[in-house]
């Protein structure tokens, strides 16, 4: 092959560079991972075909940059390939019996999870199973029942194993649940949860690659190409880096390594310590992107400003005290690292960016982007501006308040329902934000994203229609905006010779697709750096 050959020639309907102001192009040619030509005429690159050279011609379809999922749970998927899948069930005998059944075929003593993405309200009985019920499906072996990232419910074999018991004082930040009467109901929430996630041991290395191999194709085979993991072990990026040395990885992948949990700077210098051999790693597909932080908590306890609708005496629950926060995120900043900071009240976005401010005006020079803001769930307008002012970037999941907007209905109400997520507010103001999932409590997916955030709509309807953004600004928010926030636009986001050759194949243009079919519109082929990452063409 000499100089002048491709690798690869695409010939398309329409190559959509995202560069303001270009047309679509008709063809592309990719040299090794990168990006080497596009052309206006589809056979505008003929020069660039040799002998080595892979042409395919798809006169009806479109191509678009591959998207990011700036904010996810890529080893959450991970585990849920072989945990018991309870998100399959529609009922809460269906739920234990998925579990009863797992029992069977598992030695007694040993541990038995469940699958994360999975929402009570969505079962007829619509709540969570208790204590008292998993022992009903097994009281033989410890069973740990997870929901989204915030959640637990254990059965009494694994509340004996961690030594929880009615007197157990609650750890800051969490809770220890019961029923009615008093009584432990197996329901852990935040920094409770370390109380028994500890014992739970890890899973066989080999197995979790492979999980890790499935999920990551199947984020792929929706259009998604990069995924900023966002609450990573060291432990797990020891197992993602196993991943990439086997050939099991479909996405790149940016770690937020996981400070959940921890409450002080010491135990903050302890986990930077264990990050010190990451720092510098030029891996394309793979690194670590900062430190993950926790300051409040998730769809049931929030930290908001006014009272929740369904208890007036609760505000939802701070992890962290501000003070300690600030320490915590210098010890990251000062060793170079950046932070992703969970905030999803508006009590919470006020604080941190409180604890932001602090941090950047004692620690001038920061490079623009070290401060993100996960989630920014209920940021106002006098909170958005102050973002921009700082120059805070916030990542926004639509699809997780299209799946959860009932859960949140009832703990917050009609309108700070509908206030979620304001993606429009953002884009106004000037704000740096770009789009995630948040699987798996949202369901990942490129155009799933988008279409939630055009149409605002959610499993019970239409929730703030004023906050939704136009298809170019929602494909944006995965595209261009995402590879800036990860500080990576130099490399991705855009078609252009000499970037990434991180792309879909979409056989329609998913602009003129109609809505109600927009959101579960996959793409034929998805490519990153170049290689076909689902099946071939």
């Amino acid at each position: 092959m000499t100089d002048h050959n491709a690798d690869l020639v695409i010939r398309a309907a329409a190559v959509h560079t995202l560069v303001p102001g270009q047309a679509p192009q008709r063809a592309l040619a990719v040299r090794g991972d990168r990006i080497a030509a596009l052309s206006s005429d589809p056979n505008g690159l003929d020069h660039w075909v040799g002998a080595r050279t892979t042409v395919h011609d798809l006169p009806g379809a479109t191509v678009l940059p591959a998207f990011d999922d700036t904010h996810t749970h890529l080893t959450y998927a991970g585990y849920g390939g072989h945990d018991v899948p309870v998100h399959q069930a529609r009922t809460l005998p269906e739920f234990l019996d998925l579990i009863r059944q797992r029992a069977k075929t598992t030695p007694e003593g040993q541990w038995i999870r469940t699958t994360t993405n999975w929402q009570e309200l969505n079962l007829a009985e619509r709540r969570m199973p208790t204590a008292a019920e998993l022992d009903q499906a097994t009281d033989r072996h410890p069973v740990l029942v997870k929901r989204g990232g915030h959640n637990d419910v254990v059965n009494t074999y694994a509340l004996r194993l961690a030594g929880i018991t009615e007197d157990t004082p609650v750890p800051p930040g969490g809770v220890i649940g019961r029923d009615a009467d008093g009584r432990l109901n197996g329901r852990l929430v935040d920094n409770a949860l370390s109380l028994v996630e500890h014992l739970f041991p890890a899973p066989d290395r080999a197995q979790r690659i492979d999980g890790l191999r499935l999920a990551s194709s199947q984020y792929a085979a929706t259009g998604i190409g990069t995924v900023r993991d966002c609450a990573v072990s060291p432990d797990e990026y020891a197992t993602l880096l196993a991943a990439r040395e086997a050939g099991a990885l479909s996405t790149r992948v940016r770690a937020l390594i996981s400070a959940i949990g921890l409450t002080s700077a010491a135990q903050v210098e302890d986990l930077l310590d264990a990050m010190a051999d990451w720092h510098y790693s030029a891996d394309p597909w793979l690194r670590v992107w900062g430190v993950k932080f926790l300051l409040d908590g998730g769809l049931e306890a929030g930290a908001t400003e006014e009272p929740y609708a369904c208890d007036h005496a609760f505000s939802g629950t701070l992890t962290w005290e501000p003070d300690a926060l600030v320490e915590a995120v210098e010890a990251v900043v000062r060793r170079g690292w950046r932070v992703g900071t969970h905030a999803y009240g508006d009590r919470a976005v006020r604080i941190l960016l409180d604890v932001y401010e602090r941090v950047l005006e004692r620690n001038p020079g920061l490079p623009a982007g070290t401060l993100v803001m996960e989630h920014g769930g209920l940021a106002g307008p006098e909170q958005r501006a102050r973002a921009v002012a700082l120059g805070i970037p916030v990542t926004i999941q639509q699809p997780l308040l299209h799946d959860t907007a009932e859960v949140e209905l009832g703990f917050w109400g009609p309108e700070r329902v509908a206030a979620l997520f304001p993606a429009r507010g953002w884009l106004d103001q000037g704000a740096l934000v770009a789009a995630g999932s948040d699987f798996p409590v949202g369901q990942f997916g490129a155009m799933r994203s988008v279409w939630g955030m055009t149409t605002r709509q959610t499993v019970i309807g239409v929730q703030g229609p004023q906050h939704a953004i136009t298809y170019d600004e929602a494909l944006a928010l995965h595209t261009t905006r995402a590879a800036r926030l990860l500080g990576e636009d130099h490399l991705r986001g855009t078609l252009t010779p000499g970037r990434l050759a991180d792309l879909t194949i979409w056989d329609q243009d998913p602009a003129h697709c109609p809505s109600d079919a927009l959101r579960d519109l996959n793409p034929t082929h998805t490519l990153v750096g170049g290689l076909l990452v689902t099946p071939a063409i």
